[in-house]
C-alpha cells in the first residue's frame, strides 16, 4: 500500500498514521505523504472504482457550493488483484455536538445554492450590458447527476430527468422494488407497490421543487465537526429534492432538534412534508433490505401500507 501510494501521489513518503476506520462497505486508514496527511479507502470489490468516482464526484460537487465542509478529494487508485482506493484530505473529525445548529444552518445553503444561482442568472439577463451566457455561474434545471453514484454499494440511476416524481418513482424507488423482487419475489411488496405508485404524484400537487444538490446519504455516521464547524462525509450525491435529504436524517438518529430547527428557519416545511418524508424513508428502507437482508422487509411493508391508506 504505501508504495502504491508513493508512486500514485508522487511523493518521497507514504506511512500509515494510526487513524484507521471502517464501516459497512469500505475499510480506511490515515497515511502521512509529501502532501500532508491523508486519508484513504479502501474496498477490494470490482465495482469499487465506479463507487469511489461517485463518491469524489460528489465530494468535488459540494465543495464547489462553499456551504458545508466535506473532505477534499484526490484521487481514485486500482489496486492490483482487484479493487480500488479513493484518496482525499484528512480531518481531525469528531462526534457531531456543538455544531449541530451550525451544520442545519450549512445544509440548507446547500440546497439553496443552485436555487440562488438560478435567481442570479435571471437578474443578470434583465441587467442592461448582460447578456446569456456572460456568468460563470451554471444553474441546474433538471433532476439527475453527471455521474452514477452509490448509496451503499449500490448503483443509483442518475439519468437527467425534468420532472422530480418520474425521476424519483423510476430511479430511486423502481430499481430498488426491481432488486427485492430479483432476490425475493415478495409477493406482497409487488402488490403494496402497484398501489402506492397511483398515489404519488398526489403528494406533489402544487409543489414547486427546484433542484437541489444533495449530500444523498445523510445519516448520523455520515456527519462530524472538528474545531472549526461541521463536516459531511460519504456522500452519494444528486440534484432532487431537499426534502429527501431529511429522511435518513431521521431514521437513525444523530441529529438534534437545533439542527431541524436552523434548518427550517431556511427552508421552512411546506404541505405534505410528513407524508412525503416517508416516502423517502421507503427508498432508505428498501436500500438497506437490499444491502441488508429481510430484516428490513417489515419497515419497508409498513411504510407502503401507511403511505396508500
Amino acid at each position: 500500500m504505501e508504495e502504491l501510494l508513493k508512486r500514485e501521489l508522487q511523493s518521497s513518503t507514504a506511512k500509515a498514521a494510526g487513524h484507521s476506520a471502517g464501516g459497512c462497505i469500505s475499510q480506511g486508514q490515515s497515511y502521512d505523504t509529501d502532501r500532508g496527511r491523508v486519508f484513504v479507502k479502501v474496498n477490494h470489490k470490482s465495482e469499487a472504482r465506479r463507487m469511489f468516482e461517485g463518491e469524489m464526484a460528489s465530494l468535488s460537487a459540494i465543495l464547489q457550493t462553499s456551504t458545508v465542509r466535506v473532505p477534499r478529494p484526490i484521487k481514485v487508485i486500482d489496486v492490483s488483484g482487484g479493487g480500488s482506493l479513493l484518496v482525499m484530505e484528512h480531518l481531525d473529525m469528531r462526534y457531531l455536538n456543538s455544531h449541530a445548529a451550525k451544520l442545519g444552518s450549512q445544509l440548507a445553503d446547500l440546497h439553496l445554492h443552485n436555487k440562488k444561482r438560478g435567481e442570479t442568472l435571471r437578474k443578470e439577463e434583465k441587467t442592461v450590458g448582460k447578456g446569456g451566457g456572460q456568468s460563470e455561474l451554471q444553474f441546474v434545471d433538471q433532476f439527475g447527476f453527471d455521474v452514477v453514484t452509490c448509496c451503499g454499494y449500490l448503483p443509483q440511476v442518475n439519468d437527467w430527468q425534468k420532472d422530480w416524481v418520474i425521476f424519483y418513482t423510476r430511479h430511486r424507488l423502481q430499481p430498488q422494488i426491481d432488486m427485492v423482487e430479483k432476490e425475493s419475489g415478495d409477493r406482497e411488496t409487488r402488490e403494496l407497490w402497484s398501489q402506492l405508485q397511483l398515489k404519488i404524484p398526489g403528494m406533489f400537487q402544487d409543489l414547486e421543487i427546484v433542484p437541489a444538490l444533495l449530500h444523498g446519504d445523510l445519516w448520523g455516521g455520515n456527519v462530524a465537526e472538528d474545531a472549526s464547524g461541521p463536516i459531511i462525509f460519504d456522500p452519494a450525491s444528486f440534484y432532487g429534492h431537499s426534502e429527501f435529504e431529511l429522511a435518513i436524517a431521521g431514521m437513525f438518529g444523530g441529529f438534534g432538534s437545533s439542527f431541524y430547527s436552523a434548518y427550517h428557519n431556511k427552508i421552512p416545511k411546506v404541505s405534505g412534508f410528513e407524508k412525503r418524508l416517508k416516502l423517502y424513508q421507503l427508498f432508505h428502507y428498501l436500500n438497506h433490505w437490499n444491502h441488508f437482508g429481510s430484516g428490513y422487509r417489515g419497515s419497508s411493508l409498513n411504510v407502503m401500507r401507511n403511505l396508500i391508506k
